[in-house]
């Protein structure tokens, strides 16, 4: 199969995308995790996709804690108050409480599990899938995936840029060791012939405390942003290719498309996770390559991301080098990389993790733009150009695919 007429075509998807993204955005409600805005976003993607000519539609639900992804951080941070309390009269439970408080941080933000879930409310999300077969036999399968749900927003970014927001953090973290580092030299004895000592260099841990009481106002959940990049802009390559593929009439013979919005990813993959262990396994059935976009943004930031989930994670290579061998060939500048430790994740790593091959595709810096989890991400924020060269990277890739590439 050659798609080199819908590449050609590409400022016209991207056209597309922009227009679709900006209705949503305008005309249906915010989309948190968990939420009637999430849903509706995906009861209107999956109406599209029926347009689109997907033989199969589904829109399906699932059980989740949204509150827990950043809700973590009340504990840890509270945890980091009650260490710097008790080494003054106990450092061994001053140690304790600093080691809770980590050990939190990287089960729910570093592993993405659910360690605290249970304390926050429960809400239903929502997925939407869509497949069109081919004509003949079913051989492959290729997924393109995004997440319809945004963000809530992080006000100290957006008030004081990335820098700010990270020198913030940093901070809080810095303190949290200096806490953990001078409890335990006491409980060693190494302040035993200078008492006053050990008080002075609790004291100097003073210094921390508004960072860490900052960080208790570090989201906002009662402001959800657009999301118009995060990430409307994944969701829509998919639905734009299926759309080029229907106005040039192109039916593929053995290649089967789907088109899988995962929501909740905002709450820690929640949607992709509830997918993939639902219909990892009967994807199985024929060679199946899952391409996550997240944040198509930044032309020069566009990069297959070989790591996932802070870098715990490894994705597929072939599917991967595959996305990388077709911006090459076409010309589009890509990097290879990684989502690095503090750097989140995209849905393929839910999707690596349930056994399926899978990779991320983002396009933005990791010196996380003026947009990213603020009010700032609108429709007007888009770049359509960084969009029209993922999608035409995303649709070489299918065709390299359908001619039986990595398989």
């Amino acid at each position: 199969m050659n798609l080199k007429k819908i590449i050609d075509n590409k400022q016209n998807y991207a056209q597309y995308m922009v227009d679709e993204i900006t209705h949503i955005c305008k005309n249906l409600p915010k989309r948190d995790p968990g939420s009637e805005g999430e849903k509706l976003s995906c009861e209107y993607m999956g109406e599209v996709m029926k347009e689109l000519g997907c033989d199969k539609v589904e829109v399906e639900s699932f059980k989740e804690n949204p509150g827990s992804f950043y809700g973590w951080i009340y504990f840890t941070i509270s945890c980091c108050f009650l260490a710097f309390a008790s080494y003054f009269f106990m450092p061994v439970l001053s140690i304790v409480f600093i080691i809770i408080g980590l050990a939190l941080c990287v089960l729910q933000f570093g592993l993405y599990k659910k360690t605290v879930d249970k304390c926050f409310k429960e809400k239903t999300g929502h997925n939407v899938a869509g497949f069109k077969k081919p004509t003949g036999e079913v051989k492959r399968r290729i997924i393109f995936n995004g997440h319809p749900d945004a963000a809530w927003e992080w006000p100290f970014k957006y008030k004081f840029t990335y820098l700010g927001f990270d020198i913030h953090m940093i901070v809080c973290f810095i303190g949290a060791i200096y806490v953990l580092a001078i409890a335990i030299a006491n409980l060693a004895g190494a302040f035993n012939a200078n008492p006053a000592l050990a008080t002075k260099l609790g004291l100097v841990a003073l210094v921390f405390t508004p960072f860490w009481f900052g960080l208790y106002f570090m989201w906002n959940s009662k402001r959800v942003v657009d999301g118009a990049n995060d990430n409307l802009t994944g969701c829509y390559i998919g639905l734009a290719i299926l759309k080029a593929l229907k106005d040039e009439g192109i039916e593929l013979e053995n290649t089967e498309i789907g088109v899988v919005c995962t929501g909740s990813e905002e709450a820690g993959l929640r949607g992709a996770k509830a997918w993939a262990g639902a219909h990892a396994a009967e994807m199985n059935d024929v060679p199946t390559f899952v391409f996550s976009y997240d944040t198509i943004a930044q032309n020069e930031q566009l990069m297959v991301n070989y790591r996932d989930l802070n870098a715990t994670v490894k994705t597929d290579k072939d599917v991967g080098d595959l996305f990388y061998e077709s911006c090459e060939e076409l010309g589009i500048p890509c990097k290879k990389g990684f989502v690095p430790p503090l750097g989140g994740a995209t849905d393929s790593a839910a999707f690596a993790q349930a056994g399926m091959r899978a990779t991320g595709i983002t396009a933005l810096n990791h010196a996380l733009p003026d947009f990213y989890h603020t009010r700032l991400d609108t429709p007007d924020a888009l770049n359509a150009s960084c969009l029209a060269d993922c999608f035409a990277a995303s649709v070489k890739a299918l065709e390299k695919f359908d001619n039986g590439a990595k398989q």
